[in-house]
């Protein structure tokens, strides 16, 4: 059971439309993803106040705010997610800037199941990365602490 529990991840859909998160459910039915979706940023800064995630996938404008607001509020976590914009219009613009803000990457919708495969498990891979980056850093900068 506690097999399972490791294999399985969440990734957190923000403000998605309706006929885009169906698209997104049978992307993922056959992944060990499982995803939780919410309206709003606030929404979603509660969840990931209580859930440590790798992966948050959200579209450009949400009721209390937009993308950037959400980036914003999720930096002050302890371990952000990734955080991987989507939109209808292919533009290199909001490209750079999700980047430039540091956001992981833009989705075209509608949606190809292959391209979000691979920048859901690339966002994945690279906050792990991250994650074990950050406890090599804490446990060196302990080795030299002195005793």
């Amino acid at each position: 059971m506690m097999a399972d529990a490791i294999k399985t991840q969440t990734i957190l859909f923000v403000g998605i439309a309706e006929d885009d998160g169906l698209s997104l459910d049978k992307i993922f039915v056959r992944s060990d993803w499982q995803s939780r979706g919410v309206e709003s940023c606030h929404e979603a800064l509660d969840f990931l106040d209580q859930n440590r995630i790798p992966v948050v996938l959200t579209g450009l404008e949400l009721p209390d705010g937009s993308w950037r607001e959400l980036l914003n509020g999720m930096a002050r976590l302890p371990a952000p997610p990734n955080l991987i914009v989507s939109s209808r219009l292919a533009d290199a613009c909001l490209w750079a800037e999700v980047l430039n803000l540091g956001g992981y990457d833009l989705l075209v919708t509608p949606f190809e199941d292959l391209e979000v495969m691979r920048v859901t498990f690339a966002a994945r891979d690279d906050w792990r990365g991250h994650q074990v980056e950050g406890r090599a850093r804490a446990a060196a900068a302990g080795s030299l602490e002195p005793q």
